[in-house]
């Protein structure tokens, strides 16, 4: 049996943090992805000799050659976590050894190197533990933290690359529901598709986003909020709601019956979407992973079977969905607000994930 050699962390910590004073302004309002701690962590991979130099250092700007490979090839692939403070006034990460683990799946698929899943955590660890004072302490905020590895070989031939770098980079989030949470509409895109059999649908990667774009414009001009993607073989079946995964409720209360679509290599296996199973059966309802038709969600809100519709994700935890609209029609789901189901389970896992409730899955990783 080999062993994967320990990655030691050289700690450079910034000479010049943001201020106690200027920090709390921008947690006053942090928005999404518009401001950055101070510091970042950084692990090189070269070919023949491993991974690399790992250190945590002040967050700068990267340089990069004209010729470097991803800006022609993009094998890249990234992550999404988020760090909470406690009740206690500690900090966790929520399940951040799934996210190392889809990491190297995705790495995988993009014939890049697999960063081990403890170099992966102790990596967010490093970051947490230096710019913890960036962890809001606000009602439904956290600090989000972005893994991503890109390669850095410079050449046009086309073939994996032979250096990467792996990054992490943490911005302070609001809440995503600021005035309370809304239902959203949505667009079923049957024009465009996210990903087809045999395709990247699995792996996190840019590449993935960048073709949502359009999907998402051709949504808003539908006056939707969001985009719903069907399969690619038969524009039938309902796999994801732009970067979420969907989730489907039949019935109510401790006989609601919620289904989401079932992992076929096209989706992207979300780790939101994997830890409300396991809490739908904490609180007693069955679940179940299918297929579910764009007829078949028109016909159960149209007969009253089908009575909630969210999505789920790490940034807005669980979105309600209100309506729905496709070329054949539009339809509203149960009242249009947000259903009983969709806010317990909410309300649940957000007090899992910031201590208030018991966390019998130890899904919470604590960072002293």
């Amino acid at each position: 049996m080999t062993t994967t050699p320990r990655i030691d962390f050289d700690l450079k910590p910034s000479a010049q943090p943001l201020s106690a004073t200027e920090r709390e302004a921008v947690l006053a309002d942090p928005g999404f992805g518009r401001h950055f701690t101070d510091h970042m962590v950084t692990i090189r991979w070269t070919e023949g000799r491993g991974w690399h130099d790992a250190q945590l250092e002040p967050y700068a700007s990267l340089s990069l050659d004209p010729a470097n490979a991803t800006l022609h090839y993009a094998q890249t692939i990234f992550e999404g976590l988020k760090a909470y403070r406690q009740a206690d006034g500690s900090v966790a990460t929520f399940r951040p050894e799934a996210n190392a683990r889809r990491f190297q799946n995705s790495a995988r698929r993009l014939a890049m190197p697999e960063l081990p899943v403890e170099a992966f955590v102790e990596a967010c660890d490093i970051l947490v533990r230096q710019d913890r004072d960036w962890v809001p302490s606000k009602s439904e905020q956290s600090l989000y933290l972005r893994p991503f590895m890109f390669a850095t070989e410079v050449g046009l031939g086309v073939r994996p690359a032979g250096e990467y770098l792996f990054v992490i980079i943490a911005s302070p989030a609001g809440a995503y529901f600021p005035r309370g949470v809304k239902p959203v509409s949505v667009w079923l895109s049957q024009e465009y598709v996210r990903a087809a059999p045999g395709g990247m649908g699995e792996a996190k990667t840019g590449g993935n986003y960048a073709a949502s774009l359009v999907a998402q414009k051709e949504a808003a001009a539908q006056g939707c909020d969001q985009v719903v993607y069907l399969d690619a073989l038969e524009r039938r079946w309902i796999e994801e709601m732009g970067g979420m995964n969907l989730y489907f409720v039949y019935g109510s209360g401790r006989d609601a019956r919620i289904v989401t679509p079932e992992l076929t290599g096209t989706l992207l296996p979300g780790i939101t979407r994997d830890s409300l199973l396991s809490i739908a059966e904490d609180l007693g309802c069955s679940t179940e992973e299918g297929r579910i038709s764009a007829d078949d969600w028109r016909r159960g809100n149209e007969d009253g079977t089908l009575t909630e519709v969210f999505a789920c994700g790490t940034a807005a935890v669980i979105t309600p969905v209100g309506q729905a609209k496709s070329a054949d029609g539009s339809w509203t789901v149960g009242d249009g607000e947000p259903g009983e189901v969709t806010m317990k389970l909410r309300e649940r896992l957000l007090a899992l994930q910031t201590g208030r409730a018991e966390d019998p899955h130890g899904w919470m990783h604590r960072i002293d």
